[in-house]
């Protein structure tokens, strides 16, 4: 008797199969077998003036040469790829509530790994409560995992990009620079956690980044922020993209670069290896840090509420009436320049 170890042992049907299987043991809801997939547009929980809430989705590709480092495992690769789509979503002030994920797979994948894979996909959704509707199976040169996510929320709640105003308090609810860590231990430096023991948050902040925090849930819900992104592509990056975003084009940044601004484990790395803490801090990328901007007066309101529901923001800077973007360090005003990870560059 063959023994089946790998999914070309299985063929298409099969797979899906097993995705319905392991679906069904985690969540004891059915996989739906449809070329098209239906969900229920009117959501008994959300109410508008029109009393029809705004369907809001997003797609993020995950593509194993540019976003699996070689220590990641499948099942970190698996829970990346929900994190990485569910993010979009909740800077928005929308809680995901469906996904459908296209799957571009090895067809000599070890069905064990492919497991573990899925493992990683199911448990985050579950975690979330987030239904896994369906999707496509294809067969690939390389692992490739497609997820389309949505959720519904009143227009008047939606937090935009566009919205900055001279002034406003840059917030954030994380601290950076951990990643910028991880991906030089990981990538450049070719270590791990043995070798690198006293780093180990930088390390799992690139392999298992921590759970998403729902902070932009609050301030949407409270209409406290008036713009909002998360930092996947770096925060020098992601601060141009608000601007870029932003119909008037006179405004900027002025960051405090301070211990409100970085991680202190990132501080320790650079000065152990004499690193730039700039270049960890700005230019790391993937740390799915929320970045939000608020008008001063309702600072205080913002921390109460985030605070009692257990969430944390850091004030790192303000709007400013310029096109430029700089960090204030030791007196000293250092103009940022673009950076942060780019597909094709």
């Amino acid at each position: 008797m063959t023994k089946i170890t790998r999914l070309s042992d299985l063929g298409e049907v099969e797979i899906i199969n097993l995705i319905g299987d392991l679906i069904y043991k985690k969540t004891k809801k059915s996989l739906i077998r449809d070329d098209t997939f239906f969900f229920d547009l009117f959501n008994k929980n959300i109410t508008s003036e029109s009393g029809q809430p705004t369907l809001v989705l997003n797609s993020d590709m995950l593509v194993s040469t540019t976003d699996v480092p070689p220590q990641m495992s499948f099942y970190q690769t698996g829970r990346k790829a929900v994190l990485m789509n569910i993010s979009d979503l909740i800077v928005k002030g929308v809680q995901p509530q469906g996904i459908i994920i296209s799957l571009g797979l090895l067809k000599d994948m070890d069905i064990l790994n492919f497991n573990e894979l899925m493992a990683g996909i199911i448990d985050f959704c579950f975690k979330w409560n987030l239904d896994y509707i369906g999707g496509d199976l294809n067969e690939t040169k390389e692992l490739t995992i497609n997820p389309t996510v949505f959720g519904f929320q009143n227009r008047s709640n939606i937090i935009y990009r566009n919205g900055l105003k001279q002034g406003d308090y840059l917030l954030a609810n994380g601290k950076f620079g951990l990643t910028g860590v991880g991906f030089d231990i990981l990538l450049n430096r070719k270590g791990d956690l043995a070798s690198y023991p006293h780093y180990k948050r930088s390390i799992f902040s690139v392999l298992e980044p921590k759970d998403l925090g729902r902070e932009a849930l609050f301030l949407s819900d409270n209409n406290y922020a008036s713009t909002s992104i998360d930092s996947s592509d770096g925060l020098t990056k992601s601060l141009m993209d608000l601007t870029f975003s932003n119909p008037n084009k006179n405004l900027g940044f002025e960051i405090d670069f301070n211990d409100e601004l970085f991680d202190k484990e990132a501080l320790l790395y650079s000065q152990e290896f004499d690193v730039s803490l700039e270049n960890l801090v700005f230019n790391g990328g993937e740390e799915f840090i929320h970045l939000f901007t608020i008008n001063p007066k309702y600072y205080d309101s913002t921390l109460k509420v985030i605070q009692a529901k257990g969430g944390q923001i850091y004030k790192i800077g303000k709007v400013i009436s310029s096109k430029k973007i700089y960090f204030l360090r030791d007196g000293k005003k250092i103009d940022l320049k673009k950076s942060g990870f780019e597909h094709f560059s």
